[in-house]
């Protein structure tokens, strides 16, 4: 991971950009951490789901008790969807100016999110549908339930979620498969007979998920 370089693009998300290794690959990776991480937490994961693949991580732009996380909460599994809205709209326009700046296709962007991460990158698909080409949603919960109904696009997303997880009951994550289906979503969701944190076969799971998949046209 030498070859990687920090910076801001725009809306000032500090991000890390790290290019292509394998030249057929044409996605790019969007890395979304989870409460109390950074930009570069999910680079190795990133690596292992999509070798060769672009890879580009996000710092999210709130802070909870100096903890970087993307949108405020006012509890444990209580947000705050005003400002879930505004920041998933920030992150959507992060894109295509990273785009630019990198030189990829922002239509072939598949979000890798845990948990705050996988949140914020459910809400993209939620209110903006068709910004990602995909989304990996590793520990995910309902993030918001749209105001008004977005216009229906068939984006792959994979949730997998754990099935003793004491932050996520198992009703909430299957609220989210409702949602995002409705949404026009083409939703795999994948049970792991484990909690919140992530384990070895979430790699292989979503690996073998993300090869099933055909890159944007």
């Amino acid at each position: 991971m030498s070859d990687t370089s920090a910076g801001q693009v725009a809306l000032d998300f500090v991000h890390v950009h790290v290019p292509p290794t394998d030249g057929a690959e044409t996605r790019t990776m969007l890395l979304l951490h989870g409460t109390g991480g950074n930009e570069r937490d999910l680079l190795d994961l990133g690596a292992a789901i999509a070798p060769g693949a672009r890879l580009l991580g996000v710092r999210g732009q709130v802070l909870e008790s100096g903890m970087p996380r993307f949108f405020r909460r006012l509890a444990e599994g209580v947000f705050d969807e005003a400002d879930i809205v505004r920041r998933a709209t920030d992150l959507t326009a992060f894109l295509p100016a990273a785009a630019a700046a990198y030189g990829f296709d922002p239509a072939q962007v598949v979000a890798l999110g845990y948990s705050n991460g996988a949140n914020i990158a459910a809400a993209v698909v939620l209110l903006h549908p068709g910004v990602l080409s995909g989304a990996i949603l590793l520990r995910s919960m309902v993030p918001l339930a749209p105001s008004h109904a977005p216009e229906p696009r068939r984006t792959p997303v994979l949730i997998v979620n754990g099935r003793v997880d004491p932050i996520i009951p198992r009703a909430n994550a299957e609220r989210l498969v409702t949602l995002l289906r409705g949404a026009g979503a083409d939703v795999t969701m994948h049970w792991e007979p484990t909690a919140h944190g992530l384990t070895p076969a979430d790699v292989v799971v979503a690996r073998t998920w993300l090869a099933g998949q055909r890159p944007a046209a």
